[in-house]
């Protein structure tokens, strides 16, 4: 269902109510990790909460394929899809402003050492961590802007689409980035001391499962149903 079916009140209450829902999930990821220095706790709740609403739109889809109750749910897409690239910004700002101070070295995993006075490399893996998470900040940025009517239009509903099939390279994107903050950045080797594992290690790791299992699911399903109704149009 296209969101121009629907009237602009109607719109603005789901949009009220995935925002609420949004701020909800901030709040408890905030809540979780009393340990945390405030700033800390705050960019990586806007984070994690996006990836919750993340996960919502990209499992709506294959689940709807697999489920028919499910397909309730998938007016509900672009709403929860704008509000995740909206979640998402305010993660990358809240670090870019807090933590990296705009600095792009450091962003990238760079530290000037006045010893040597140069900027060297501190953290393998780091900087391209933070470039995936970039290229799926601009993806769903892109997305967003797109999740219109008028968007839908101006493409035509087939190269809206296709475009907007990049949802699931903006999650595969946005798993690498997360695999490396929860798995690796954080070890022995670290040259600071090492904080307590992440509880939200695991809960990610099912949540990207998921949505791979839903989409090979969904898609093995369909190519069954092709090749059934394929057979059956041969024999009549």
């Amino acid at each position: 269902m296209l969101s121009g079916i629907m009237n602009k009140k109607v719109l603005l209450l789901r949009h009220v109510a995935t925002a609420t829902f949004a701020a909800f999930v901030v709040f408890l990821f905030w809540l979780s990790r009393l340990e945390w220095t405030p700033d800390m706790r705050l960019w990586r709740g806007f984070g994690d909460a996006g990836l919750v609403l993340l996960f919502l739109a990209l499992a709506i889809g294959p689940l709807a394929k697999l489920w028919k109750p499910a397909w309730r749910a998938l007016s509900w897409r672009r709403e929860i899809g704008i509000w995740f690239a909206l979640l998402s910004l305010t993660h990358g700002i809240l670090i870019a402003n807090g933590w990296a101070q705009w600095n792009v070295m450091r962003f990238l995993g760079y530290e000037f050492v006045p010893q040597f006075e140069r900027y060297a490399r501190l953290e393998p893996g780091f900087g391209l961590a933070n470039l995936e998470g970039l290229a799926a900040l601009f993806l769903a940025l892109v997305l967003m802007a797109t999740s219109s009517d008028r968007a839908v239009n101006f493409f035509g509903i087939a190269s809206w689409r296709w475009l907007h099939y990049g949802a699931y390279i903006i999650f595969y994107l946005v798993a690498l980035h997360v695999t490396y903050f929860l798995f690796i950045h954080y070890t022995i080797s670290f040259h600071r001391s090492v904080p307590p594992p992440n509880w939200f290690r695991y809960p990610f790791l099912i949540m990207t499962l998921t949505v791979f299992t839903l989409q090979t699911s969904a898609f093995t399903k369909t190519v069954i149903q092709q090749r059934n109704n394929t057979d059956y149009v041969k024999l009549h």
